[in-house]
């Protein structure tokens, strides 16, 4: 039997026809079609207005139709996910739970499915918050209020997460099984093939690991084991970290030679951090009697993983004109990439709110102190995407608050488009994302997120530059 297709979904394919057409008598049908969805008597044609009006950039519009929808449905969506957020906003547990009560006399919950997930968000967040100031009882209280399948899995990883942090093991264990339990009912392949059941399913590699990881702190070796062999066996987890993981374990279990052999994998791929580098010589030690001829077999392997990654970026390299932007730095000096013609620059697009951008500044300072004596180098880093109102105060505080030498420019929301510009031009999708630019302004390298190695990111940078001046 074939699916029926939901009203919503024509209006929105016939709207993405519009959109995409290059015809101004498409462009009057998408413009009347709009007004009259803006003036429809329910809320979703409302939404689909709004979500619409924002994705052709008429954000005046789109903000307008917001309080229109927020006075015509008072009790609509909308309005139930902006008194939502009252909640969250709430400092303590209590004042969640008393905020939440209140809410939840004017937004009684209804519905099934995803209509009830904004009320697991609510849930999740103070038992969250409960777990976080030690109140273990209120927190398994509301962590039991979950209603929706697919993403409890979600909200029990959540408080396990907050449970961890305060030391709390026991329960942290308990969440994390559950969390991964539910997971792998939608990895399996058992339920629906819908996106819902895959959101609930990619979660599943990671949990393994960290309920190995949990584990493995409980001193429970034999049971940690049998999880750490899934993520490492799994290709969506297996990693040098995933190596180092089950070799910790296989360690504390003196079989040091299946250790060594996991490690070796690792310090192979050149993603090893200094723990694991570290780790890998009390192995080498303890399996061959002494540290005879490590230094020498070091070398080489750190000489494999250069020729390998010199392979890597031959195939990465490329040549496209580098967009060109001018930005305030955190300074109020105003600088133009173009004006840096001539020498190799470096743009690196971070938030204060991003941990992996975060992570990878040890090693973007190492690499800045490398190359502070070459002037034909330049690095900016670029400070987009911000959460906050106030994202110049933001940044300077965490800068100057961890002593980097960074050259910081803020790329910040247009207040009429409300879009951050230079990162858009630049075609970003995640951050932390880095650019190197050649003396002629092309992109020769972009590169995202940070593994958590050092050493190898600064290989990399430095390769790249050096490829980038030899043209």
């Amino acid at each position: 039997m074939k699916a029926q297709t939901k009203p919503q979904d024509t209006t929105r394919a016939y709207l993405d026809k519009l959109v995409a057409s290059k015809e101004p008598a498409d462009k009057v049908q998408l413009t009347a079609k709009l007004q009259q969805l803006a003036a429809a008597d329910q809320e979703k044609d409302v939404d689909l207005a709004i979500n619409y009006y924002y994705l052709i950039k008429n954000v005046k519009a789109s903000d307008s139709l917001v309080q229109v929808e927020l006075r015509k449905f008072p009790t609509g969506s909308r309005a139930r996910a902006q008194e939502a957020n009252k909640i969250y906003d709430e400092k303590t547990a209590l004042d969640k739970e008393k905020a939440y009560k209140i809410w939840l006399k004017k937004f009684p919950a209804s519905g099934s499915g995803q209509e009830l997930l904004v009320y697991d968000y609510v849930v999740s967040a103070i038992a969250c918050k409960y777990a976080e100031e030690k109140n273990t009882a209120k927190a398994i209280e509301y962590i039991n209020k979950l209603q929706v399948d697919f993403w409890k899995g979600n909200g029990y990883a959540g408080v396990a997460e907050n449970f961890y942090k305060t030391g709390d093991l026991k329960n942290a264990a308990v969440y994390y099984k559950k969390a991964m339990e539910l997971a792998k009912t939608y990895y399996d392949g058992k339920l629906p093939n819908e996106n819902s059941s895959k959101f609930a399913a990619s979660g599943y590699p990671g949990l393994t690991m960290t309920y190995a990881a949990i584990l493995f702190e409980q001193k429970k070796y034999k049971e940690a084991l049998v999880y750490a062999d899934l993520a490492n066996k799994n290709p969506k987890t297996a990693s040098p970290r995933s190596n180092f993981q089950y070799a910790k374990i296989l360690m504390a279990l003196n079989r040091n030679q299946e250790a060594y052999t996991k490690l070796e994998e690792a310090v192979k791929s050149g993603k090893a951090n200094d723990e694991m580098s570290s780790a890998f010589k009390t192995l080498y030690i303890k399996v061959k009697g002494s540290d005879a001829g490590f230094d020498a077999y070091s070398a080489e392997i750190r000489k494999g993983i250069l020729a390998n990654l010199q392979q890597k970026l031959n195939k990465e390299i490329m040549s496209k004109p580098a967009a060109d932007f001018t930005l305030t730095d955190i300074e109020g000096k105003k600088v133009t990439l173009s004006s840096l013609k001539g020498k190799v620059v470096i743009l690196d697009f971070w938030a204060t709110w991003c941990g992996p951008c975060k992570a990878s500044f040890p090693a973007m300072q190492m690499a800045v102190n490398k190359y502070k004596e070459d002037p034909n180098v330049k690095f900016l880093f670029i400070h987009t995407w911000e959460k906050t109102a106030t994202p110049l105060q933001d940044a300077s505080d965490y800068i100057k608050s961890k002593n980097y030498n960074f050259e910081v420019l803020m790329d910040t929301k247009d207040p009429e488009t409300k879009i951050n510009k230079v990162v858009t031009d630049y075609k970003v999708s995640g951050i932390p994302s880095k650019f190197v630019i050649d003396p002629a302004g092309n992109i020769r390298f972009n590169m995202m997120g940070f593994d958590g190695s050092n050493e190898a990111a600064v290989d990399e940078i430095s390769m790249m530059i050096d490829m980038v001046k030899k043209g």
